[in-house]
């Protein structure tokens, strides 16, 4: 069977009642869409006129025209298959346009960074975008399709490069479209760096976390120390309050005899060994006064936490050592 001339199927789709109704409501709308639809079919031999069921985003069915087939952009890339399809308010609302024919799979993948054409083929170029009748019409969109996929084609990720032209010789239209296409690249490659600057921030970040669980747990450490060092000190005060209250007691009669109340003169060695456990006794009590009084020094601000933990430190191994030696002078008093 012959195909049938496009001027007749258009005027048989546009004029059809019935179940295959199209769309569109108004007479002098039919007349728009059959003078667009033959001026693009005589540009573009390669398009042919088709009507089927379209359905919107907010899932209203629709019966449209359309027009299909490829277009030709340059002699050193392929032919871009096109769906346009003609919106129930045309001509004073845009086209829908798909890089790719219905129910046909394309050849090959539109990369992910064109400007003007999602993965899944709709094309939104500027010329659409700013769409308005009279202005517009379907066959200058097109022609504008073809400009943009010859420095741009939605199958290959590589934009051609132009050669430089004259602003007076580029037009309105043609400048926003490589404006737009710019920017677009422009944006994609900010965003990647973006991202990168985001992972390395993450990256520190989650560093920053670590570190800070390290020294809170350092910090929490040294604040239990500190506190067991302060309950030692109180302790060992209330032991020497002990000690003093029995001495006024049981040694009366050595105060009145001296008349000094002075503890440390109640205790004298008789021999080396005596005197040198009275002196480790008496520098380990040195001692913890001495951390005692760093102990308020830090409270009142007066001494820096790194002194004072540094300060402890070193107090605290010469306290082990005097300690050590007590320890050993019992030991071999015991075993004698």
């Amino acid at each position: 069977m012959a195909r049938q001339p496009p001027i007749q199927f258009i005027e048989a789709a546009l004029w059809c009642t019935g179940p295959f109704e199209l769309s569109y409501t108004d007479p002098d709308q039919k007349w728009h869409i059959r003078r667009d639809m033959l001026s693009l079919l005589q540009d573009f031999p390669n398009l042919s006129p088709s009507m089927k069921t379209y359905i919107h985003n907010d899932g209203t069915i629709v019966n449209l025209l359309n027009a299909y087939g490829t277009i030709h952009v340059s002699s050193s890339s392929p032919q871009v298959p096109l769906t346009i399809w003609l919106h129930e308010n045309y001509p004073y609302t845009a086209p829908i346009v798909f890089v790719g024919q219905p129910g046909i799979a394309p050849s090959s993948t539109i990369h992910g960074e064109h400007p003007f054409v999602d993965p899944s083929g709709l094309t939104v170029s500027p010329y659409i975008r700013t769409w308005q009748f009279p202005r517009c019409n379907l066959k200058d969109l097109v022609h504008n399709l073809v400009k943009i996929f010859s420095r741009d084609h939605p199958f290959s990720c590589s934009p051609t490069s132009s050669p430089f032209t004259h602003p007076s010789m580029v037009s309105k239209k043609e400048a926003l479209d490589r404006l737009a296409g710019m920017l677009h690249y422009s944006t994609v490659a900010l965003r990647s760096e973006t991202d990168e600057e985001i992972k390395e921030l993450l990256a520190l970040q989650e560093e920053m976390d670590q570190r800070v669980a390290i020294v809170t747990t350092i910090v929490q450490g040294l604040e239990r120390e500190r506190w067991e060092l302060r309950d030692r000190v109180v302790g060992l005060a209330e032991e020497a309050d002990v000690l003093i209250n029995w001495l006024k007691v049981h040694d009366t009669k050595r105060a009145a005899a001296t008349g000094d109340d002075n503890v440390d003169d109640l205790f004298e060695g008789v021999d080396e060994e005596s005197k040198s456990r009275v002196q480790c006794l008496a520098a380990e009590m040195s001692i913890e006064d001495t951390i005692y009084a760093l102990d308020k020094a830090v409270d009142e601000g007066a001494v820096s936490c790194e002194t004072y933990i540094r300060q402890v430190r070193n107090l605290a191994r010469e306290q082990f050592f005097h300690r050590a030696m007590v320890v050993k002078f019992e030991t071999s008093h015991q075993l004698l």
